[in-house]
Formats: C-alpha cells, structure tokens, sequence
C-alpha cells in the first residue's frame, strides 16, 4: 500500500489547515490509520488514528481539541485548528492493523510526508 501526505504548508499561528492522505489500495476495515509529526530536530510523535471501519479515535493530549482525524471512503484527513509555532513539522500518515498505538513502532506502511510551518 502506497501513502501520499498532501495539503501541507504556511499558516500563521491561530490559522487551520486541512491534511490528506490518499491511499493507492482500498483501505481493509481492519486497518486503523494515523498522523504524525516530526519536528525539527525532533524525532517523529504520533498525534493521532481512527479505526478505519467504526471511526473510533483516539489523540494526543498535544493535539485534543484542536486537531480532528476523519476520513470518507477512500481519504483520511487530518483538520488541524488553532495552530500553534510548535505545530510546525513535517506530517506523515501511516497504516496499522494494531488499534491504539502511541509510538511509531507497529505502523506497516508510512506517507512520504508533508509540511506545515505555522509562523508566530
């Protein structure tokens, strides 16, 4: 399965921008999705997923509030508000079968990244 990360970019702090990740199979309903965040210098964080089938989420406590994961039939989106400095990174989606992971270990297949610069 081949990722691709788009709708990066440059937003001023208190801005939105809304993140997708388009898939080049169809996404089995066993699969769960999610993004993440390397900023520089920073090793990369997850942020959040969905269980493809019963859209079920869970987030960072970073990004609760702010940030909402969805996806539609055939894109997970990331919509991301009240953007702050430190939002700024390079984003990735990424693909699992295991419900509930926090770390970048279990992730099967990875976008190649997009990026988001959030000026102050």
């Amino acid at each position: 399965v081949q990722l691709q990360a788009s709708g990066g970019g440059l937003v001023q702090a208190g801005g939105s921008l809304r993140l997708s990740c388009a898939a080049s199979e169809r996404t089995s309903s066993e699969y769960v999705m999610g993004w993440f965040r390397q900023a520089p210098g920073k090793e990369r964080e997850f942020l959040c997923g969905i269980r493809w089938e019963e859209l079920s989420a869970w987030y960072e406590d970073s990004v609760l509030g702010r940030f909402t994961i969805s996806r539609d039939s055939a894109t997970l989106y990331l919509q991301m508000n009240s953007l702050k400095p430190e939002d700024t990174g390079v984003y990735y989606c990424a693909m699992s079968r295991i419900y509930g992971l926090r770390g970048v270990r279990g992730w099967d297949f990875w976008g190649q990244g997009t990026q988001v610069t959030v000026s102050s």
